[in-house]
C-alpha cells in the first residue's frame, strides 16, 4: 500500500541509525567512545563507567546531560572525541539520495549529536546538499531529544507547522512527544515491524524505499 504523505512540506530527519542502518555498526564506536570519556572523568572501571553512561542516558536523554549535571564536564570536549571517528563503515546509497530529491519543500536534521559529527557524517555520505540546516544538540541548549524544550525550539527556529511536518527516526522514545504535537511519525530500522506504539504512524525497515513509494503533494 502507498503511503500517503501529500500533506507533508516539512521533512524532519534524525541523523545516526536513521539516515544509515544500524547494521553498519558504527554507533559501537560511538558508544565505545563514550564509555572512554566516562572512564577518563570518573575514574571508574569500564563495567562501572558503562552503567552510569547508560543510568544517565536514561536521567538526561543524554549521557552528556548527566555529565554536565554531575561532572562539569565542557560539552566542546566531550564532542571532540567524536570528530575523529572513522567514517568508513558508511556507504553512500544512491537509493536513499534519489528518495530524498523527491520531497518537496524543505529537509532538516534533528539531531543529539554536534554539528561537526552531523555534517562529518552527512558529508560522508553525499547528503549535505539535500539538507537545508542541521538542528543540533547545541541548537536546543542542551534540551536532547525527546525533551518537548528541544521540539519547541527547533519548532520555532524553523517555523515548523507539525501538522505538515513528518518526523523520521530509529528511535521510538524520539517520536512519542512528535506525535503528540501534531507530526506524522516514521519508525524507522530492523526493529520498526515490531513497534506497537500508538504514536507511530509509519513503519519501515529501510528507508529509501519507502521514500521512493511515498505519495507527495505535487509541485506547485
Amino acid at each position: 500500500m502507498t503511503t500517503d504523505l501529500r500533506h507533508v512540506d516539512t521533512w524532519l530527519f534524525d541523523l545516526d541509525n536513521t539516515l544509515y542502518p544500524a547494521e553498519t555498526g558504527f554507533m559501537r564506536q560511538v558508544e565505545a567512545r563514550m564509555t572512554e570519556f566516562v572512564i577518563r572523568v570518573t575514574g571508574l572501571t569500564r563495567d562501572e563507567a558503562y552503567a552510569l553512561q547508560k543510568k544517565y542516558l536514561a536521567e538526561h536523554g543524554l549521557t552528556l546531560g548527566g555529565l554536565i549535571a554531575n561532572h562539569g564536564v565542557d560539552p566542546a570536549d566531550f564532542h571532540a572525541m567524536f570528530h575523529d571517528l572513522s567514517l568508513d563503515a558508511l556507504a553512500h546509497d544512491p537509493a536513499l539520495v534519489a528518495g530524498l530529491e523527491r520531497l518537496p519543500g524543505r529537509r532538516l536534521i534533528f539531531t543529539n549529536a554536534d554539528v561537526i559529527h552531523a555534517e562529518r557524517v552527512l558529508s560522508h555520505l553525499g547528503l549535505t546538499h539535500l539538507f537545508d540546516e542541521v538542528f543540533h544538540i547545541h541548537s536546543f541548549g542542551f534540551a536532547p531529544k525527546p525533551s518537548a524544550e528541544g521540539f519547541e525550539r527547533m519548532i520555532a527556529d524553523h517555523g515548523v507547522a507539525p501538522a505538515a511536518t513528518a518526523f523520521f527516526e530509529d528511535s521510538e522514545r524520539n517520536l512519542k512527544p512528535a506525535a503528540e504535537l501534531g507530526m506524522t511519525t516514521v519508525l524507522v530500522g530492523a526493529h520498526a515491524p515490531d513497534s506497537a506504539a500508538p504514536f507511530i504512524h509509519h513503519k519501515t525497515v529501510k528507508l529509501a524505499p519507502f521514500l521512493a513509494g511515498a505519495r507527495l503533494k505535487e509541485a506547485a
